[in-house]
This record gives C-alpha cells, structure tokens and sequence, in this order.
C-alpha cells in the first residue's frame, strides 16, 4: 500500500516538473532603442469642484 502511494506520488512530481519544463511561454524582449520617449502634456489640468455648503446658524 506504502509502495503504491510512494509510486504515484513521484509519478505525479515528475509528470509536473515535465509539464513546468515543456509549457513555459517563451517571450520576446523588446529592445530599448526601437522606444519612442512618451510626452506628457501638463496643459491638461483636473478642475476641482467645490460646492458651496449652506449656513448651518450656529
């Protein structure tokens, strides 16, 4: 029973690191050089509205 236990559960660890070694998504790195600087424009400004409160009379 031990032996069955043992053999499954090192069929399932070497089962996922097969899947971790031949699943991995491989990414291309882009280049630094080909990257256009982004300008932030400053003109653009958020307006605060402030609504005016009633007299409480205290």
């Amino acid at each position: 029973m031990i032996m069955i236990i043992i053999l499954t559960l090192t069929t399932l660890v070497a089962f996922n690191f097969l899947l971790l070694k031949f699943s991995c998504n491989k990414t291309v790195k882009i280049s630094n050089a080909n990257r256009k600087p982004i300008v932030m424009n400053p003109d653009n400004t958020v307006k605060v509205f402030t609504p005016r409160l009633a007299a409480t009379g205290s």
